[in-house]
């Protein structure tokens, strides 16, 4: 719409106060991605953090400004090894000639959530209430906060992360993410910290 946010933001505000993106979740983007987070092929967060890099720019942080990767729940992490967010928000911070703090620890995923799949806008904030605190809030207080992911969907995950880290004394929350997957992309297509458990199952079943 004319400033800029679609008909669910304007009924449902985010708590982050922007979101950027590198380019829309599909072809060399979505396969790259795909090895790193599905494939565990590591390397490929260089380039995806140059990307993310790039994005987080245009919103011009300041020396004190922080990165925060969303965080897996434990048990997702512990499966796959690593998070993916927090590879390429180390990847991105090295190309700022003033490298951007980053604080993988600060924002916990205390609470697994149920899959997203056939959720209404409603049904999918509620999924997420809660889900997340943060374990030092003295690390946020009075600071830009720049949440990081890999895929923004709708947003849904960000907004909790942003609205927590508000509440523990972040003066802002920004969002930056390598990718969007657009309103009318394929579940398969759809990548976001908070909908994992919906996007693989939809691959599982796509395989069968």
């Amino acid at each position: 719409m004319g400033d800029g946010r679609c008909v669910h933001c304007h009924d449902n505000a985010p708590a982050f106060d922007r979101a950027v993106s590198y380019s829309e979740y599909k072809g060399a983007l979505r396969g790259l991605i795909h090895l790193l987070k599905y494939e565990g092929v590591r390397p490929a967060a260089v380039p995806l953090g140059e990307m993310l890099a790039d994005t987080i720019a245009e919103l011009h942080p300041d020396a004190r400004a922080i990165l925060i990767p969303v965080p897996l729940h434990q048990g997702r992490r512990r499966d796959r090894g690593f998070n993916q967010a927090e590879l390429i928000a180390r990847a991105a911070s090295k190309y700022f000639e003033q490298k951007l703090a980053i604080a993988p620890d600060t924002l916990v995923r205390h609470r697994e959530t149920v899959s997203q799949v056939g959720l209404s806008r409603e049904e999918r904030i509620e999924n997420m209430r809660d889900a997340f605190r943060v374990a030092d809030p003295r690390a946020v207080q009075g600071r830009s906060v720049i949440v990081v992911d890999d895929v923004m969907t709708t947003g849904t995950t960000l907004s909790e992360c942003a609205r927590v880290l508000k509440e523990a004394g972040a003066e802002r929350v920004w969002a930056a993410t390598v990718a969007r997957a657009f309103q009318g992309a394929d579940l398969r297509e759809v990548a976001d910290g908070g909908e994992e458990e919906a996007i693989e199952a939809a691959e599982v079943a796509a395989s069968v």
